[in-house]
């Protein structure tokens, strides 16, 4: 693999041994071109990418304990049941949300704020990508975003579309049912 390393003006290479060392050393490891003028940025992005592939490869009962009252923990097929079984008795709040859908977006600050209200409630994300499918199935979505409340490891009620008001009424209701 050829390794080019770019300036910003007329997009001119810059000899390879006048790049930084460190830049040369990431950009072998993650197989990309760097621009010469990026590199913090590039370093700092390259940092928190291994934060998350840390996050992602931590093993499922570390996940488990991630799920922390208050906020919303991103979940995918290998993670959400072992979060589920953690929750023990607590009611489950689940987002099933794609990258392209306009209402997903507009209702996840929402949740997020949501979260922060009802601290007695695990709030998660589930994307229905290609990689999480099986366990969209599993759950029998059909539309985007749909809300899946659980308690004791089953579905006990379900919101399609972006419906705030129907969400936080559901949640009350089943609270108010411990």
């Amino acid at each position: 693999m050829a390794l080019q390393v770019y300036s910003f003006a007329p997009r001119t290479p810059i000899p390879y041994n006048s790049a930084s060392p460190a830049i040369i050393a990431s950009a072998k490891q993650c197989r990309l071109t760097v621009c010469a003028g990026a590199a913090t940025d590039y370093l700092q992005l390259s940092a928190k990418r291994e934060r998350r592939l840390r996050t992602k490869a931590s093993s499922e009962p570390e996940a488990a304990a991630a799920a922390a009252a208050g906020q919303v923990t991103e979940v995918n097929k290998d993670t959400f049941w072992p979060i589920v079984k953690a929750a023990g008795d607590k009611i489950v709040v689940l987002d099933m949300y794609t990258q392209w859908c306009g209402p997903c977006k507009v209702m996840a600050p929402k949740f997020e704020e949501l979260s922060g209200k009802h601290e007695d409630v695990v709030f998660l994300k589930l994307d229905c990508n290609q990689e999480n499918k099986p366990l969209a199935k599993e759950l029998g979505i059909k539309v985007v975003p749909t809300f899946k409340i659980l308690k004791d490891e089953k579905v006990i009620k379900e919101v399609t579309g972006a419906k705030f008001d129907d969400l936080v009424h559901a949640i009350e209701v089943h609270r108010a049912s411990k």
